[in-house]
C-alpha cells in the first residue's frame, strides 16, 4: 500500500495509481513535501500486511548510501536509491529472527553446539572466543563471514548431523530453545546456511500488538505469523540464506552494523494517542513512518484529529464506516479496504456490531 514504483496502489473508479494521483495533486501530501523528496507523488512510507507461512529470507537493508550506490550499480535488483527501516507489529504470534546475539550466547552456542562451531574455519572461531570487547565487531565480522561462506559441502553434512541430532532429542539445555525453529527451518529450506543464524541472531517472539524495529544494518528473518509492516518507500532487500531468491552476501556482509544486543533493544512500545480513547501509537526512530492502532468496540466511534502528513489505513478486522469534514456521508469499510486520507483531513470511524480494527501510517512532518 502506497506508491513504490514496484508496485503502487491503484484508485478505486479509475485507472490511475495513487502515485499518479498524488503528482496531480500534491496539496494532498501536506508537510511531508517539505521534509521528504515528494516529486512524482511518492509517499515516503511503505505500507504492507505480511502472512508469514514460511521463514522469509536472512535479510538486511541498506543505509541511504549504501542504497543509492547499489542501485547506480545493480538497478536491476536494487530498483530504487532509499533506505528502508521497517517496523512489524504482530497481528497474530509472531516468529522472528533480528540482531545480532549478545557476544557471551554466541561463545555459548560455539561451546554446546559442535556442528555449528565446525562450519566456519577454526581459526576464526578462536579468534572471536578470544576477543576483546574493543574488537568484538572487527572479529565478529570476520567470524560471520566465515560461516556464511563456508563451503557447501560443509554446511550440509553438519547441517545433517545436527538435524540427526534434534530428530532424536538429543539437544543440550541451550539449545532447546532454537530446537524446533532448527528443525522447521531445515524443512523448509534444507542444507541452507542460515539455518545456522538461528545461534547468532536473537529469537523473537511476538504476541499480538507488539512490535520490533529494525533500522539499517540490522540482519534478520520473519519466522512465522501476520503482521502489519512499515517501512520507508524502498523495495531494497540484500539476501544471504533461507531463499531461493539471488543472494548477495558480500554486500550483505559490508551492510551490516555488527551490533550486538538482547531482542528487547529492538521492542517500540505503544502509546496512547492523545485526544483519543481507543488508538495506540508506534512511533520509531525516524521520520519516514509512524503507525496508529485503532481498536474500536461495536457501534463505538473514534476521531482521528488531523495529521500534516498524508495517510493510508486498513480495516484488519470487523467493519463500519469513516466520514470527514465536508463529507457528504459515511464511506462504509469492512475488513481488507483500504484508505487514503490527505493531509490536514480530521476523521471520524464508527465501527460496525463487530467492532472495527484499523492500522494507519503515516509520516513525520517535524522533528
Amino acid at each position: 500500500m502506497g506508491t513504490h514504483v514496484k508496485s503502487p496502489s491503484g484508485v478505486v473508479g479509475s485507472n490511475k495509481t495513487l502515485r499518479d494521483f498524488l503528482a496531480r495533486h500534491p496539496e494532498l501530501m501536506g508537510g511531508v513535501s517539505s521534509v521528504f523528496d515528494t516529486t512524482g507523488g511518492n509517499l515516503p512510507f511503505l505500507f504492507k500486511v505480511l502472512s508469514i507461512g514460511k521463514a522469509l529470507s536472512i535479510q538486511v537493508h541498506p543505509d541511504k548510501k549504501t542504497a543509492a550506490k547499489l542501485h547506480a550499480q545493480q538497478p536491476n535488483v536494487y530498483t530504487d536509491p532509499n533506505h528502508k527501516p521497517e517496523i512489524a507489529i504482530a497481528l497474530t504470534p509472531f516468529c522472528g529472527l533480528c540482531g545480532f546475539l549478545p557476544t557471551p550466547e554466541i561463545k555459548a552456542y560455539l561451546a554446546a553446539v559442535p556442528e555449528f562451531r565446525a562450519v566456519a574455519p577454526e581459526e576464526l572461531v578462536r579468534r572471536f572466543e578470544g576477543a576483546s570487547e574493543q574488537d568484538e565487531k572487527v572479529v565478529l565480522k570476520d567470524f560471520f563471514t566465515g560461516m556464511m561462506t563456508a563451503n557447501a559441502d560443509r554446511v550440509k553434512g553438519e547441517l545433517s548431523k545436527l538435524v540427526n541430532r534434534y530428530r532424536e532429542s538429543r539437544e543440550t539445555g541451550i539449545e532447546r530453545r532454537v530446537r524446533d525453529l532448527v528443525l522447521a527451518l531445515s524443512s523448509q529450506h534444507p542444507g541452507d546456511v542460515g539455518i545456522f543464524c538461528a545461534f547468532m541472531l536473537n529469537l523473537v517472539d511476538l504476541q499480538p500488538g507488539e512490535a520490533i524495529f529494525l533500522g539499517a544494518g540490522e540482519p534478520h528473518a520473519y519466522v512465522s505469523g501476520d503482521i502489519i509492516e512499515c517501512m520507508a518507500n524502498s523495495d531494497n532487500v540484500i539476501r544471504a540464506g533461507l531463499t531461493p531468491k539471488p543472494k548477495d552476501v558480500p554486500n550483505l556482509i559490508k551492510s551490516l552494523t555488527y551490533r550486538t544486543a538482547k531482542a528487547d533493544s529492538h521492542t517500540i512500545k505503544p502509546k496512547p494517542l492523545p485526544g483519543t480513547a481507543y488508538t495506540t501509537s508506534y512511533v520509531p526512530p525516524v521520520p519516514d513512518f509512524r503507525v496508529l492502532s485503532a481498536k474500536i468496540p461495536k457501534n463505538a466511534t473514534e476521531g482521528h484529529g488531523s495529521f500534516g502528513s498524508a495517510s493510508i489505513a486498513i480495516v484488519t478486522q470487523g467493519s463500519g464506516s469513516v466520514t470527514w469534514e465536508d463529507a457528504s456521508g459515511a464511506l462504509a469499510l469492512s475488513a481488507g479496504n483500504v484508505v487514503f486520507i490527505g493531509a490536514n483531513v480530521s476523521v471520524s470511524f464508527k465501527a460496525g456490531d463487530e467492532g472495527m480494527c484499523i492500522y494507519r501510517a503515516y509520516a513525520a512532518t517535524s522533528s
